[in-house]
């Protein structure tokens, strides 16, 4: 049994350090900008710059790879993320780092859509949920890894912009020195509003308003924990457990969601973080145990919200176009990561920095109201006739490729060398 799992734990090193690479500079890169002075206009900014990176990279990638194959262009990636992450240490200036940081979430789409593939290729339509199930593991434990470093560190210093390049190399070393046959050559990727919209319009419309408030709190959370003045191992600790809460109740939400309609269970999920958002705003908390605790309450209902949405969607869908929906959405959810930062900064920039938290009720609240509205008017989708809800990351760590890996995937042909 160990030795059918050992290349695909091989890749899951490499995909342990780019992630704990990746949750490290995201985090370091709005505290020490911070403590420069930068502008909140110029931080909202890095966060649309990368969440533009990436959606370009899910476009422009497989062409990469395909003219260069997947262990080249994996280190070729892993290489410019480790160039960036040196050079924002080098080069402190708000405008260079939201340039570096469009690069650096370009190179994160093209490495990860290179392990996603190779994971696939290395998986069986017999344990592909098991190595599904592995790789959301990974995918979690290394972003609070890489998150909880900054708390060991200095910010103020370039160590940790230092320790961020040596994971980009570390993550490389795997495939690196792999002999295992390279996957199949990556397809381009597409979308499809129109028809995402068409399947489902309360899908395609949760992961874009979700993708918007994610995106502001994941850009500019560290911010608000800096201005309101907890220690940075505190902001750490919070940024973690906001995740660490929505992957915990993913499994009971989703379980729930399964026994009745799930635009319900939507509605409801999405009013609580709403209500949550507000509270926090209103309450103003300052001291760190309760700002941690509150946002990890608003974190344990906003990181389900996606995995819900796809769920949903792929109840209306045919199982030939699972892969294609679950991707579509994905990009959705990344268009809505650029428009959050930008939403978040322009409340942070007049308001106190709790209006983070109505940069995140607006949409929220948007999607209580238009799912209602659904609901009256589209029967749900009868029990025997879903799919069973799957957990999915909450964070930007995975590609459209990583749709091949759901184990709701029609049954793949059996690749050659598995």
């Amino acid at each position: 049994m160990f030795a059918t799992y050992r290349p695909i734990l091989s890749l899951l090193r490499g995909t342990a350090f780019l992630l704990a690479a990746s949750g490290l500079h995201g985090l370091l890169l709005p505290l020490r900008g911070q403590l420069e002075g930068f502008s909140t206009a110029s931080l909202g900014l890095m966060g649309t710059a990368w969440a533009g990176g990436f959606v370009t990279g899910c476009f422009f990638a497989p062409r990469i790879v395909r003219r260069a194959g997947h262990v080249r262009a994996f280190g070729t990636f892993a290489a410019a993320g480790a160039i960036v992450a040196l050079l924002t240490g080098l080069i402190i200036d708000e405008y260079v780092w939201i340039l570096l940081r469009a690069f650096t979430g370009f190179v994160m789409a093209g490495a990860f859509m290179v392990i996603e593939s190779w994971l696939n290729e290395k998986s069986t339509n017999e344990n592909r949920g098991t190595v599904f199930g592995l790789y959301m593991m990974v995918t979690y434990a290394s972003i609070m890894a890489g998150q909880m470093i900054v708390a060991a560190g200095d910010v103020g210093t370039a160590s940790l912009f230092m320790v961020t390049g040596i994971f980009f190399c570390l993550s490389l070393i795997p495939t690196a020195v792999s002999n295992a046959a390279s996957p199949a050559p990556l397809q381009d990727v597409s979308l499809d509003i129109k028809g995402l919209y068409a399947n489902s319009p309360v899908a395609s419309a949760a992961c874009l308003l979700t993708g918007v408030a994610n995106g502001a709190w994941g850009t500019l959370g560290a911010v608000y924990g800096a201005r309101i003045g907890i220690s940075t191992a505190e902001i750490a600790l919070m940024m973690s457990l906001v995740v660490v809460a929505g992957a915990a109740l993913q499994l009971p939400v989703g379980r729930l969601s399964d026994r009745t309609d799930r635009r319900f269970v939507l509605t409801g999920a999405s009013a609580m973080c709403g209500i949550f958002g507000v509270l926090i705003f209103l309450v103003a908390p300052r001291s760190g145990l309760l700002v941690i605790a509150m946002t990890a309450a608003y974190g344990a209902f906003a990181y389900t919200l996606y995995s819900l949405a796809v769920a949903h969607a792929n109840d209306h869908a045919r199982p030939e176009d699972f892969v294609k929906v679950s991707g579509g959405l994905l990009l959705l959810y990344g268009f809505g990561t650029m428009i959050g930062p930008m939403l978040a900064a322009a409340l942070m920039g007049a308001l106190p920095p709790e209006s983070i938290f109505l940069a995140t009720a607006l949409p929220h609240f948007l999607l209580v109201g238009y799912t209602l509205l659904r609901i009256s008017r589209r029967a749900p989708v009868p029990f025997d006739e879903r799919e069973a809800f799957k957990t999915l990351p909450a964070e930007r760590g995975v590609t459209p490729q990583a749709a091949l890996l759901d184990p709701r995937t029609p049954d793949q042909p059996e690749q050659e060398g598995n």
